[in-house]
């Protein structure tokens, strides 16, 4: 449990995006294999499937949370709605929330 919460700590230091991350993922990488937890094998693979656009996720400050965090609100909205009057009421409290 100690090298897991270890891991789990190095990694979390990855997630603010800087230029060497990438050298530092691949270091994680070699250390997360080296720990007897299948779990974390899986994570890692999974990692490796896709490691440009992890890459890009740890190495450069753009992101699209804000998006989707509209996306989410509006969805939430619609669904609370559901059957509820029409288009111009969702159409209202979308802008006003």
């Amino acid at each position: 449990m100690t090298a897991l919460a270890g891991l789990v700590r190095s990694f979390a230091a990855l997630l603010a995006p800087a230029d060497d991350n990438a050298e530092h993922l691949t270091e994680w990488i070699t250390q997360a294999r080296a720990e007897d937890l299948p779990h974390l094998h899986a994570f890692t693979r999974g990692l490796d499937l896709d490691r440009d656009a992890v890459n890009a996720a740890l190495t450069l400050p753009f992101h699209n949370g804000g998006t989707e965090g509209v996306n989410t609100k509006t969805k939430m909205i619609k669904r609370q709605m559901c059957g509820r009057a029409g288009f111009p009421l969702l159409r209202h409290r979308i802008l006003l929330g």
